[in-house]
């Protein structure tokens, strides 16, 4: 049997470590499906495929798989529809600085006299003048694969480009003539010799400066946003923190930081602390305040540190920096352990004092707000997140779109969170949640999503994906019935305005759907709750299911 460039490719992708082919079909597959059937029936090792019938839940099962492990995989989409249909989600993971290889057919270009040329009406409409122009300003490298014999060496040059810090997607267009040409020979790669570069440390000179600055302060100040990434981060900060004393407030974070136990955790708010801070450090935060709002004095030293701390692909940010460092997190995190050692650091003890009893005052405060809530009509974020508590251990993953705060329910375990991308593609969560379980099958996942999330997620394909794949996940659904960001952006814009008369609901309105029905048309365990009273029992029930080998989604009607 001849051998097409389509076996060369998948067999490129597994020798790179891509353990999954997160696909969503189309007319351009042909030689993909023949590659696939071909391995399998020589056993050859390649990608395990996983149809997936959205193009944006493949997207973001692979987003999910990689936050786990770190380890990119791959994402075929059928030609430019597909494409278009997955931007919403590698927006996200371009925002995270997530490695992918996004692949899509291409639409053939020949019309007759070559193996794969066009054989159905569509593919005149479907071809584009540059289809990789809709996403190109997402990924870090795009290119159409142009002849069969390529296929090992544009896998080598698209996943040394897309793991080089910082990191980030990258496109590849596959027509189907090329994935069809007969080879003479097995494709060579290069990957053995291809290195990619070290991530970026910090000059010496610049770790013993920051340190200066940290010994000298008397209210220095820690913002993270993606710090915790590696989880390696939550784990040294947790350290430096509590030797020297510095508060840390994850704002708007993406991932596991800091344990809301930890008495440096100072809450997810940096407005309190910012006003009189005299040293404030932004670890992988591309907004660490909103300048229309609040800013630290004008005195105040701001360091920005990050694989990329200028954020170079956001086109206006305006953050003042007195020291910038191109630098991961964990390194450092490392080196100013080493620094801080061997410098005197007289303001610790008092500062010590007075952020643990800051913190002792925060959490009664948030217990409080959250049994005043149980004693309620109905349901709210307070009371959800504190019941939470009752169900998750020291393996369970969290994936926050919207509702889920560390203040009523801390968490412990680094890699124990993942929220949603400063872009803000809804729909992200809950696919995001089953790439988490694919990674991480002994572990429960929760995806806690608010109601317009869960229909953005387009949950009858997330859900057949559960149950298909068997990748059993609880749902857990914050329905207040609302477009909250828009509700809120209303009513911060218009505060006196006529919008605020109907409480800034209008066009935010998302009237209550039986979401729970969704889930048992996929053999699921599904419950409306709508007492305060109710919750911890629900929960109970649905993580029973879960941890059962049943996917579960609650209802939680909130106020």
């Amino acid at each position: 049997m001849t051998r097409i460039a389509a076996e060369d490719y998948l067999d490129a992708l597994a020798a790179h470590g891509i353990e999954h082919l997160f696909v969503n079909p189309g007319t351009d597959f042909a030689p993909i499906v023949e590659a696939f059937s071909r391995a399998a029936r020589t056993n050859r090792p390649v990608p395990r495929p996983m149809v997936v019938p959205h193009e944006n839940a493949a997207v973001a099962m692979a987003h999910g798989y990689t936050m786990v492990t770190g380890k990119p995989q791959a994402i075929m989409l059928h030609t430019n529809v597909g494409t278009a249909n997955a931007i919403n989600m590698l927006i996200n993971a371009s925002r995270d600085r997530v490695p992918m290889l996004l692949t899509s057919g291409r639409t053939p270009y020949t019309e007759h006299g070559a193996e794969g040329s066009r054989s159905a009406h569509i593919q005149w409409a479907q071809e584009m003048f540059d289809q990789a122009g809709m996403l190109r300003e997402l990924v870090k490298w795009d290119y159409e694969m142009r002849r069969g014999d390529q296929a090992a060496k544009v896998v080598d040059r698209a996943l040394e480009i897309a793991n080089a810090s910082p990191q980030g997607p990258c496109y590849l267009s596959l027509p189907r003539e090329v994935l069809g040409e007969v080879m003479s020979a097995a494709a060579e790669s290069n990957r053995g010799h291809r290195a990619i570069p070290r991530p970026p440390e910090a000059r010496a000179s610049d770790i013993d400066t920051l340190a200066d600055w940290i010994a000298e302060a008397k209210n220095p100040l820690i913002i993270t946003g993606m710090l915790g990434k590696d989880p390696r981060d939550s784990v040294v900060l947790s350290r430096l923190a509590e030797r020297y004393a510095l508060p840390v407030v994850p704002y708007n974070t993406r991932y596991f930081a800091l344990s809301a136990d930890h008495p440096m955790f100072q809450g997810s708010m940096p407005a309190p602390l910012l006003q009189d801070a005299d040293l404030v450090i932004v670890f992988e935060t591309d907004v660490p305040w909103l300048s229309s709002k609040t800013a630290p004095p004008s005195n105040a030293r701001v360091v920005q540190i990050g694989e990329d701390p200028l954020h170079g692909n956001l086109p206006m940010r305006s953050f003042p920096s007195d020291l910038t460092l191109t630098a991961t997190c964990v390194s450092v995190l490392e080196a100013l352990e080493v620094a801080l050692s061997k410098r005197s650091t007289p303001q610790v003890a008092g500062r010590d004092v007075t952020l643990r009893e800051r913190s002792r005052g925060l959490h009664a405060s948030w217990l409080q707000e959250a049994e005043r809530a149980g004693q309620a009509e109905t349901i709210t974020l307070p009371w959800l997140n504190h019941c939470l508590r009752e169900i998750i251990d020291a393996d369970t993953k969290v994936i926050s779109e919207y509702s889920f705060r560390q203040e009523y329910c801390p968490l412990h375990t680094p890699g124990s969170l993942f929220a949603l991308s400063s872009a803000g593609g809804l729909g992200w969560g809950f696919p995001a949640s089953l790439g988490v379980k694919l990674a991480s099958p002994d572990s429960l996942v929760l995806s806690v999503l608010g109601d317009g999330a869960y229909m953005f997620a387009n949950p009858t394909a997330c859900h057949y994906t559960a149950q298909t794949q068997k990748l059993p996940v609880l749902t857990i659904i914050y329905n207040n019935s609302l477009y909250g960001a828009v509700r809120n952006a209303t009513l911060d814009m218009y505060s006196k305005g006529v919008a605020k008369e109907a409480d800034g609901r209008f066009l935010a309105e998302l009237p209550a759907a039986s979401f729970e029905k969704i889930v048992a048309a996929h053999d699921g365990y599904g419950e409306k709750v709508e007492r305060p009273a109710d919750l911890p029992a629900a929960l109970q029930r649905a993580a029973k299911a879960v941890r059962s080998g049943q996917q579960a989604l609650l209802n939680v009607v909130c106020k």
